[in-house]
């Protein structure tokens, strides 16, 4: 008969197998914290750049004025470039190529480098958790498809969930109230919490079986698979042409489709024979997040992909990226998106809680992983304002994705000193009111 494990050999296991739940949780919780922030994304822009110029619009012909300038000091040759057009969030123009981003005065001059690299550095740790190529995505994406099984397990594992909807009892040392906090969060955002996390899925595992797909049937071209939704890409000609004539396709959107609001330009293979010409406008009270409309080089309507009117599959897909982002309904659906993405987030802070808790009443007392746990919950905001307080103070070049991950494991690893559990969270939440308010200080 074989010897029963060693007690403390069973409870390093265990140890182990709670901060593997940890790090998934962690995870998850990154991952709604920066996507809760990441709504204000054009917001942050004009935070992080408040001197940029800025237009309510801007004339084709300055549009095209400042593709030529931009093209003429391409060194080397871009495959690709985009015209972000003023928005009401966003009230500017910028244009970005493969080799720079500067934003373009009102008459169509260059008006310098756009710099927002804390605000892109946000936006990719949210997407992609800063991990370069399909993975990041793909496990953003795994991670998006757990909070839905979360959410759905959660409403069949507590059938008063819904009507103890309201109910709150007083917080106690057994947990109770906190779970049911935990638990009123989860109804109150249940229809939030499902349709992030649904799009989220769909968009990070839809890159994974796009990538999949690709390398089987179309020898790597992710944009052949592409193709059948968002428009296939005409013959590809590298010799040499003119300029795209940008301005006469803005000048027909005008006069052909005056109900719609451009917001990009996006010129394929510009200054080659096979270049073409792309304008992306928002239809309104629609949650696609555009309409692509195609021009060739002289500016010459082409049709369009069908993503407003075209198979549902088509519209569906379109509309997958504004229902996560929030970047529909103006400031109103953002301020919601905010209060609910917090609600989200606090329910993976507490899911944690919880279980750790239900730990400790089965005799697991690990204050250590209390203590990793508070400092994600409250050191991963420290960290991340710490990185706005820096590009405020520093400027641009900021190495942002190396501070946040050493600064963040950092603080995960004070959690193994023998600090006191509580005395441990006093300080981090002292140092993160600090940072807010100098980040604060420095954004006014």
């Amino acid at each position: 008969m074989s010897a029963s494990p060693e007690p403390s050999t069973v409870k390093r296991a265990l140890a182990s197998h709670a901060a593997v739940g940890l790090i998934a949780g962690a995870l998850l919780y990154l991952i709604c914290l920066t996507g809760t922030a990441a709504v204000f994304y054009a917001e942050l822009q004009r935070i992080e750049q408040p001197d940029a110029p800025e237009m309510a619009h801007v004339a084709p012909q300055s549009v095209q004025r400042a593709v030529e300038a931009v093209l003429a000091s391409e060194k080397p040759t871009t495959e690709h470039l985009y015209v972000h057009l003023p928005a009401h969030d966003l009230p500017r123009t910028t244009i970005t190529t493969d080799n720079q981003a500067v934003h373009v005065n009102a008459d169509g001059t260059l008006a310098g480098p756009e710099e927002i690299a804390w605000s892109d550095f946000l936006v990719a740790l949210h997407y992609a958790l800063n991990v370069p190529g399909i993975v990041g995505v793909a496990v953003v994406g795994a991670l998006g498809a757990m909070i839905l099984t979360l959410a759905i397990s959660g409403v069949v594992a507590h059938p008063r969930i819904f009507r103890d909807a309201f109910r709150l009892r007083a917080r106690d040392p057994g947990g109770i109230g906190l779970a049911d906090w935990h638990n009123r969060l989860s109804v109150w955002t249940l229809p939030f919490s499902i349709a992030i996390a649904l799009t989220g899925a769909i968009i990070g595992l839809g890159s994974l079986t796009a990538y999949g797909l690709a390398n089987v049937y179309h020898d790597g071209d992710v944009e052949a698979v592409y193709a059948p939704i968002f428009g296939q890409e005409g013959e590809e000609d590298m010799s040499p042409g003119p300029v795209p004539n940008v301005a006469r396709a803005l000048d027909y959107m005008q006069a052909h489709y005056p109900a719609v609001t451009p917001t990009y330009v996006f010129v394929h293979e510009p200054m080659t024979q096979g270049q073409a010409v792309q304008i992306w406008a928002k239809h309104p009270r629609r949650l696609i997040f555009a309409e692509y409309y195609h021009f060739d080089a002289r500016g010459a309507f082409q049709g369009t992909s069908g993503l407003s009117d075209g198979e549902t599959g088509k519209q569906f897909a379109a509309s997958l990226y504004d229902l996560h982002f929030g970047t529909f309904g103006g400031l109103t659906v953002k301020l919601a998106y905010v209060l609910f993405g917090a609600a989200l987030t606090a329910i993976c802070a507490t899911g944690i809680y919880i279980w750790l808790g239900k730990r400790r009443r089965r005799g697991h007392d690990e204050p250590r992983l209390y203590k990793a746990w508070d400092a994600v919950v409250w050191g991963s905001p420290l960290v991340l304002v710490l990185t706005l307080v820096m590009r405020l103070a520093l400027g641009n070049a900021v190495p942002f994705v190396p501070v946040f991950w050493i600064g963040f494991a950092l603080i995960v690893a004070m959690a193994l000193l023998p600090f006191a559990p509580e005395r441990f969270r006093r300080w981090l939440l002292g140092l993160l009111g600090m940072a807010c308010g100098a980040a604060v200080l420095l954004a006014i």
